[in-house]
């Protein structure tokens, strides 16, 4: 059996309990040593056969997984955050379907919210943003023409920026052909839940030069939108005293 799991954002106790369970049955790991805390690999067994994927390709992933299966062994495949965002599972699920490995996922906190805890923020705020966007700037992996900075910063709402911390001046440029505003709120943040954590308000418009006057080129979520920094919202209906539920009535 495979197990897709989650490694969190950074933080040691951000892996789900499911997923730390999994790491201690574990025969076999394989981690995503360039993105995933080393001191996650203390919950594994002492004879646990551990493998750091930022050195092999997806075929010798495979191969390990194939031999460990062989052994009837259990194999945990370890990612960064949550393995459904950019997380390259799919193409290791549709090989594994190929062998006739079976294989479940247990979820993980993303960057984008392991950061959004750290700062205290709540993307969907009442009367500023009522949705999230999750994207990344075309790097090595392309991105759908549709799916743009440019064409998704025309909705104006929250969004969470990842894999782009190398491209902020052209990153500013795009955001700001959407419905963004020059002093629009930004933060970077860099190893979101680490120790080392750093996090930095900005603006749109200062983002490459915030970024420059720290050194921070990479491992960064970049956060941006009006709930960033609010200065005005809406209370939320659900606790307004004249808003009635199920398990509460009014309160005029």
């Amino acid at each position: 059996m495979v197990y897709f799991v989650g490694a969190g954002t950074g933080a040691v106790d951000l892996i789900t309990v499911r997923g730390m369970h999994m790491l201690e049955k574990a025969d076999v790991v394989i981690y995503a040593g360039s993105l995933v805390n080393p001191e996650l690999l203390k919950y594994t067994k002492k004879d646990c056969s551990i493998y750091n994927s930022a050195k092999m390709t997806l075929e010798e992933v495979i191969q390990v997984i194939e031999q460990a299966e062989q052994n009837n062994k259990n194999t945990v495949r370890l990612h960064t955050g949550d393995p459904s965002i950019y997380g390259a599972v799919r193409e290791q699920m549709d090989l594994l379907d190929e062998l006739g490995v079976e294989y479940e996922s247990c979820p993980g906190v993303s960057a984008c919210f392991g950061a959004a805890a750290s700062l205290n923020l709540e993307y969907t705020l009442p009367g500023i943003a009522q949705s999230l966007i999750i994207t990344r700037m075309e790097g090595k992996t392309a991105v759908p023409e549709e799916e743009s900075i440019e064409s998704l910063a025309s909705h104006g709402t929250s969004m969470a920026i990842y894999l782009s911390t190398g491209m902020l001046g052209e990153l500013r440029k795009r955001l700001l052909k959407g419905a963004y505003r020059p002093d629009t709120p930004a933060v970077i943040v860099y190893k979101a839940t680490w120790p080392e954590e750093e996090a930095y308000l900005c603006t749109i418009e200062t983002l490459e030069e915030t970024a420059k006057a720290h050194g921070i080129t990479k491992t960064a979520i970049i956060l941006i939108g009006d709930a960033i920094a609010p200065q005005k919202y809406s209370r939320s209906r659900l606790y307004a005293p004249d808003f009635e539920t199920e398990f509460r009535g009014m309160r005029l």
